[in-house]
């Protein structure tokens, strides 16, 4: 039997409007801080005005809150349980005869609705911010690359001189320019003829030139080289492409970016790893709305209130921490995708509603 409307909307209202206060005070935090490093990183950059750093960090913000979704939703849940059971709220509505399934409504279709939300609205604009952010970024500073990226950059091309794979430790230069480069050359015929090592390498209109290169062709001695030369088609944007992070892609064009990835011979489970994770969002927030109902539906009169939210918090980090883990398990491939991204929000889905039968019914 499902609750009254009335209650309904009170319960919903309550709990939305707690998730959205953590998540609006977490989201301030992260700006400010934010605003504090980039103006920091600006000194007297010519153009890095206040009202444009205050603007790049706003467009940054949405990319880097979109992952404590997760702890406002545990946060604003349990907030709102304490909230009630100290006012006796839960306790009335207990002694109406109404469960605690029943009040579990509102919160799950709140956690639901917010899941749904920022898989299909939120993570598409907050990438759309974050590709704008990187590209007054790159206007600033030169560049959002310089460092390293996570097990470098592989790129494949096609050009006159047949295939290349070019792998690189560092990007700068919006990927005019690559540092820690490893070239693997082929002839038309497919066939493998050198690999060559190079400090640095810079892409100019039609090739790619590279400096201080050793080149390392099977039964030859190795030779050293001050520039080494190879052609080819590729354009800054493209590379660029090539260095674009799964959590980055809008959700909406994850498939088609794996797709690409896919034609192009490169691994792309990471890309479908990442849609995985965003189609199990709403139940991973589903999971933590029963977690905190867990460990706060607990009258004052009991005692032990701080040792219940101490617990449900723990939970919580629990919680995140093995789904990065199952996470890296499907990035390495020792899990496939679907596995690493669902079995965290079921398992802990199963274990709170466990929970929760054990205090309801004993």
């Amino acid at each position: 039997m499902l609750i009254g409307p009335t209650l309904g909307r009170y319960l919903s209202s309550r709990f939305l409007f707690m998730i959205l206060a953590v998540f609006g005070t977490i989201f301030s935090m992260i700006y400010v801080i934010d605003l504090v490093e980039m103006l920091r990183r600006a000194g007297n950059r010519p153009g890095a005005t206040a009202s444009l750093i205050a603007f790049l960090s706003f467009l940054r913000a949405p990319s880097v809150s979109e992952q404590i979704l997760p702890f406002c939703v545990l946060f604003g849940t349990m907030a709102t349980f304490i909230n009630l059971t100290r006012r006796l709220e839960l306790l009335v509505a207990r002694a109406a005869g109404i469960s605690i399934w029943q009040l579990m409504m509102p919160p799950l279709g709140i956690a639901l609705a917010i899941g749904i939300f920022s898989v299909t609205l939120y993570n598409p604009i907050s990438a759309m911010m974050k590709h704008r952010a990187d590209g007054i970024e790159t206007e600033l500073f030169g560049g959002i690359g310089g460092q390293e990226t996570k097990g470098g950059l592989w790129i494949r091309q096609n050009s006159v001189d047949g295939q290349a794979i070019i792998r690189a430790e560092t990007v700068e230069a919006g990927g005019s320019r690559l540092g820690g480069v490893t070239l693997y050359t082929y002839g038309k015929d497919g066939s493998f003829e050198a690999r060559i090592e190079a400090r640095h390498a810079k892409l100019v209109p039609g090739v790619w030139q590279m400096t201080e290169a050793r080149i390392i062709v099977p039964g030859e001695e190795i030779q050293e080289a001050g520039l080494y030369l190879l052609a080819t088609n590729l354009t800054p944007g493209e590379v660029s492409e090539n260095i674009v992070t799964p959590e980055s892609v809008p959700f909406w064009e994850l498939q088609s970016f794996r797709a690409a990835t896919e034609l192009a011979g490169l691994d792309s489970t990471r890309y479908r790893l990442q849609f995985q994770l965003l189609l199990a969002r709403p139940l991973f927030f589903i999971a933590m709305v029963l977690i905190a109902a867990a460990f706060s539906l607990r009258f004052f009169r009991f005692g032990g209130i701080t040792k219940m939210v101490c617990g449900g918090a723990g939970a919580g980090f629990v919680l995140y921490i093995v789904s990065k883990f199952t996470g890296d398990l499907g990035t390495s491939g020792l899990l496939s995708a679907p596995i690493a991204a669902w079995s965290p929000a079921v398992v802990a889905s199963m274990l709170g509603a466990l929970a929760l039968l054990n205090q309801e019914d004993g």
